[in-house]
């Protein structure tokens, strides 16, 4: 796509904190060979354990949205103590000062992923409030600083430690990093003509102030760098901040530092969420799935809860409704990067962990028809979903809940002809007959009692 074209495009949307996502008519085609192996390689993955963790989790409250005047009206809804908007930014910028996971284990965190079915990780490095969660030497306003209790631990560099467990496990690496940083004072610059109000963007016109701007450029390269040299494999550099792109007023010069990047890590993708253009490798979806199948890379980003960021009591998505909304995302060709919120002690909740092994039960049993597989006409069809390895294509029959009713035939919207078809965990070799607009197979006896399964998969040849 043309830079002109970017240009014409409309700002990308937020709405609530949540961002749109890009069409795939957005999506350039990497022309490097290792790229295009790369994404393939991202395609096979599926399950994603996505993280966002910050001084912020001590709150409840939704991670960095309050720090933004703009923002006030959504984001500060938790906030239930009388406090103005100046005096809130203040608490909200010194947590940094309690911040002490004194209960981190990123070994645990690691064993529990790989084991239960996750294959990468994308962990917040840095969200808009700008506190670093790795050993930067660019702000003291980092997890290693002075400042924060938790830089005399063991495991004080958080990213270097999680990055590493999870990549000892065999499992990639991504590295969310927000190209907005609401504490520098390159960005938010105090005196400036925005006053004491806060928006999502610079407190300054970069156009008006070229040599304020280009120190945030500089010093938002030297961030990215110290995450690509000094932190290992990276496989993925995922960027939020969607409004800070070289198509308009926000020039950071993203292309400069991801190819000088590729200098060291040729490997890497990334992932320009919400700009398109060559360095949107992945379009990522945010707490929503699309409507139909997208035949480019994609990754919905999906809460675990209600919440990206920690909430205490929080409301968690069932066994069930997980699985459903894995087996969708794939059949429509993207990856699941389910988010769970660490508590503020450095602990996963319990609810969290008891949701992930659940998921990694039921993906010991079916993750064949899950992982490594590509999409498989017609996709989805109401509570049935498919998807394709080699010849071997996989069909999911769905259940809302425990109480439907198991019926003796499923329905399948199938047109091709198979020779043989299996239940996937059951029987092998189940009897089908051909109807005016699919197959219906024969359930075996057994299958129709007792509570309904989360889905039957049919492994059809």
């Amino acid at each position: 796509m043309s830079e002109n074209k970017l240009i014409e495009e409309e700002q990308p949307v937020v709405e609530a904190g949540v961002h749109n996502y890009s069409s795939e008519d957005k999506w350039v085609k990497p022309e490097d060979p290792l790229l295009l192996e790369r994404l393939e390689w991202f395609k096979d993955q599926k399950l994603g354990l996505m993280m966002h963790w910050g001084p912020y989790s001590q709150l409840g409250l939704v991670e960095s949205w309050a720090l933004s005047d703009k923002d006030a009206e959504w984001s500060r809804d938790g906030i239930d103590w009388d406090i103005d908007a100046e005096e809130l930014k203040r608490q909200y910028f010194d947590l940094n000062k309690t911040f002490n996971p004194l209960r981190f284990q990123p070994d645990l965190w690691a064993d529990l992923a790989a084991d239960n079915g996750f294959k990468y990780l994308n962990f917040t490095t840095k969200h808009h409030d700008g506190f670093c969660m790795w050993d930067t030497h660019t702000t003291d306003y980092r997890i290693t600083g002075t400042d924060c209790p938790f830089h005399r631990h063991k495991y004080a560099d958080i990213t270097k430690n999680l990055f590493d467990a999870f990549r000892a496990r065999g499992l990639g690496i991504s590295a969310y990093f927000s190209k907005a940083d609401w504490h520098t004072p390159y960005y938010w610059a105090p005196g400036m003509e925005a006053g004491s109000f806060t928006s999502r963007g610079p407190s300054y016109n970069p156009k008006e102030y070229p040599w304020l701007w280009e120190q945030f450029v500089q010093f938002t390269h030297q961030q990215i760098m110290e995450l690509m040299t000094r932190y290992g494999r990276i496989d993925v550099l995922w960027l939020d901040a969607g409004w800070v792109n070289d198509y308009r007023d926000q020039n950071i010069r993203l292309g400069e530092v991801v190819e000088k990047a590729r200098e060291i890590q040729p490997w890497l993708l990334s992932a320009d969420r919400t700009v398109g253009g060559p360095y949107e490798n992945l379009i990522t979806p945010e707490q929503t799935l699309p409507e139909r199948a997208l035949h480019v890379p994609w990754e919905s980003c999906i809460t675990m809860g209600t919440s990206f960021s920690f909430r205490y009591e929080d409301r968690y998505k069932s066994v069930r409704q997980l699985i459903h909304l894995l087996v969708e995302i794939v059949a429509k060709g993207g990856n699941l990067a389910l988010n769970i919120g660490p508590q503020p002690d450095g602990r996963l909740p319990e609810t969290a962990i008891s949701r992930m092994r659940g998921m990694g039960e039921w993906l010991k049993v079916y993750g064949d028809a899950i992982y490594g597989t590509r999409t498989c006409e017609p996709y989805s069809v109401q509570n049935v979903h498919f998807t394709q390895k080699g010849d071997t294509t996989y069909a999911f029959y769905l259940y809302k809940d425990e109480q439907e009713e198991v019926a003796g035939e499923v329905h399948l919207p199938l047109q091709t002809e198979p020779s043989r078809i299996d239940l996937i965990g059951g029987q092998e070799v189940l009897d089908y007959r051909r109807t005016e607009n699919g197959i219906a197979v024969r359930l075996p006896e057994r299958e129709l009692h007792g509570a309904a399964p989360i889905a039957h998969v049919f492994r059809i040849r």
